[in-house]
């Protein structure tokens, strides 16, 4: 219980960062072109992770440095493919479907990135779905419709389907981030961030935008690096302690946390449909909380890296010596057991049903 309330905290933690970053951009950035405020925010997370790693990296002892966590050959085409998909290619496509496609129009259809992340996650990668998870999914995706809906705006731009496409890059990206997610958090936000900053940028610049003043390219890194960064980070944890569907819709309750944000900077009372929102989306998140999924199952041999307590499912001995500190990290070989008890579809948790 206690696990499953920490990991979906992780999941809230990281929707409410990425939440606040669009009404923190309406105040910092002004007028400035999609593709260099994207770039801006990337190379913020991106950057300002680079130094954490160094810094933390600098502190650690030499054994800590040895057995820290390093992305496997195997794992490259995994990650490859989820900065492809979600650095370069979703922002692109959403930044060419927003300049045809009505604001509110867009809002809406953005709701579809947890949709199309759930469904890949139970159809193509299996991860396991009961009747609950399914239905808190739909409430909280009832919810996101309902924040964003504006009467009258039912109308469908040719650039809706660039936003589509864009949500579909997200959503492969956050189930093939899933594949790499026992890897180093930090280290795999911050090569989304390096990437997709430089793309989005070398874009903003090759279409003829100019960048600004100092002072706003602080305050655009900055945002970047909360509102990506350490979001990323944090929704890298919650997919590796949750599965990709049901940090997916944690992570859709983003937009919430940056309506209600705009209401705390721009006082005015909110609507009807924000609070029918926070019900349908409180509900979702209560549906998942509840979540008890316990039976029979068998863990093959696996052998990986991540930071872990010696809890049942890590009984094993060191080959160096440890000085008894937890949670610590370094490589080892999980032997098969077969037991019962509640669970997710977490990094131990990947069978079938």
């Amino acid at each position: 219980m206690r696990l499953r309330h920490n990991a979906a905290f992780t999941a809230l933690l990281a929707a409410a960062l990425f939440g606040a970053t669009t009404p923190l951009a309406k105040t910092l950035l002004g007028s400035l072109s999609p593709f260099m405020v994207a770039g801006l925010f990337y190379l913020g997370s991106g950057i300002g992770l680079a130094i954490g790693i160094f810094l933390q990296r600098v502190r650690r002892t030499v054994g800590e440095r040895q057995n820290q966590s390093r992305i496997q050959f195997a794992e490259v085409p995994w990650l490859c493919g989820a900065i492809a998909a979600g650095g370069v290619a979703g922002p692109a496509l959403l930044m060419f479907g927003l300049s045809t496609t009505p604001a509110a129009t867009s809002s809406l259809l953005l709701n579809l990135e947890g949709v199309f992340t759930a469904v890949i996650a139970w159809v193509v990668f299996r991860e396991n779905v009961d009747l609950q998870i399914f239905l808190g999914m739909v409430a909280i995706v009832a919810g996101g419709v309902a924040l964003s809906w504006q009467p009258g705006t039912t109308g469908v731009s040719p650039g809706a389907l660039l936003v589509v496409a864009a949500c579909m890059a997200w959503a492969v990206d956050n189930n093939l981030t899933r594949k790499v997610s026992t890897n180093d958090a930090m280290v795999i936000a911050c090569l989304k961030g390096l990437v997709a900053g430089g793309v989005n940028l070398s874009i903003a610049l090759s279409l003829g935008a100019h960048l600004p003043g100092a002072g706003r390219i602080a305050a655009a890194m900055l945002t970047g690096f909360a509102g990506y960064g350490v979001s990323l980070v944090l929704f890298v944890v919650a997919l590796r302690n949750l599965g990709t569907a049901r940090t997916g819709a944690y992570f859709s309750v983003a937009p919430l946390f940056g309506v209600a944000l705009s209401i705390i900077l721009w006082p005015e009372m909110p609507s009807v449909l924000f609070w029918c929102s926070a019900a349908l989306m409180a509900l979702g998140v209560w549906l998942h909380l509840r979540e008890r999924h316990e039976h029979a199952h068998t863990h093959e041999p696996l052998e990986h890296t991540h930071r872990h307590r010696h809890d049942e499912h890590h009984r094993h001995t060191h080959d160096f010596e440890w000085d008894g500190n937890e949670p610590h990290t370094h490589p080892h070989r999980h032997t098969p057991i077969t037991h019962t008890h509640g669970h997710f579809p977490d990094i131990h948790h990947r069978h079938s049903h």
